[in-house]
């Protein structure tokens, strides 16, 4: 095996075991970061949700209840449920793998009444009033999910359309009925805000990040390979394979050979030297022999 093919099998072994440990260890990185940056955009959208709701409640409410439609008919957009859930609609335009729902025990409006799954989160935060957040993950039909829950907690102005049916709005009563949606307390954990998303979305993230490093580091490789090659050829190899050539020769009797160019002042330089003094002196030896 030619002395290039050699290295080159050595380095490309040596790569091959870099590649691997790097592929794993960054795996797991890139999976771990990819999860962050998830949770991060659904910290983000949950945020958004609640600024929504505040919104709501303390500006738009207060508009749309002196309005003479509000005396005719119950206005959803009155209600911060209603408002947060249907502006997170509008932006999962842009998310569609986001999902998100403000899950109430009680709630008004049937569409908010909390599944097993979120009445377990909202019981938790009951349980643990001091916890703002909690993240979870659950098998769907779809697969794994990742959820971002953190719990709602009434205020006075709550208790104005649910303390109780008779101190609601007839709007309200006339709309939804007297049946759900009462009997909340002041600072009372009612339900929760949820933003799930599957973990494919992660998984995809951190896929194609993780394949586009492999990519980079391969061609990084390549050419760095390339480099060496050409440098160790003309360097090395080159210089070697002429001495190699011009040494056969000279050992068959062939003493017309020029003395092969020597320069700079590395190893090769230095053996091309000792091999034109060892050249030359062969030929002195032999003319003299001839003589």
């Amino acid at each position: 095996m030619k002395l290039l093919a050699k290295f080159n099998l050595m380095l490309i072994l040596l790569f091959g075991i870099g590649l691997l440990l790097v592929s794993q260890l960054s795996r797991e990185f890139l999976e771990k970061n990819a999860r962050d940056q998830t949770l991060q955009q659904a910290k983000l959208m949950i945020s958004s949700a609640r600024s929504t709701r505040d919104y709501t409640e303390q500006e738009l409410d207060p508009l749309l209840e002196k309005t003479p439609e509000s005396a005719k008919r119950f206005l959803p957009q009155t209600i911060p449920f209603y408002a947060a859930t249907v502006t997170f609609n509008h932006l999962r335009k842009d998310y569609p793998d986001y999902t998100y729902k403000e899950a109430a025990l009680n709630p008004t409006n049937p569409r908010d009444r909390a599944d097993q799954w979120e009445a377990d989160i909202i019981e938790y935060f009951r349980n643990h009033p001091d916890q703002k957040q909690l993240i979870g993950e659950r098998q769907t039909a779809t697969g794994t999910s990742i959820s971002l829950s953190q719990p709602i907690v009434t205020n006075a102005s709550c208790l104005e359309c649910h303390g109780s049916p008779t101190a609601a709005p007839p709007t309200q009563i006339q709309t939804y009925g007297n049946a759900n949606g009462f009997g909340w307390t002041l600072n009372e954990v009612i339900g929760a805000q949820i933003v799930s998303v599957p973990t494919a979305v992660a998984e995809g993230i951190a896929s194609h990040i993780f394949h586009t490093l492999l990519l980079y580091i391969s061609a990084s490789f390549i050419v760095t390979l390339a480099v060496i090659d050409l440098g160790l050829y003309y360097i090395i190899i080159l210089p070697v394979r002429r001495l190699a050539t011009t040494a056969d020769l000279v050992s068959k009797g062939d003493l017309s050979q020029p003395e092969l160019i020597s320069k700079g002042k590395d190893e090769i330089a230095e053996v091309t030297a000792s091999f034109n003094r060892m050249y030359v002196s062969l030929k002195k030896a032999i003319e003299m022999l001839d003589k």
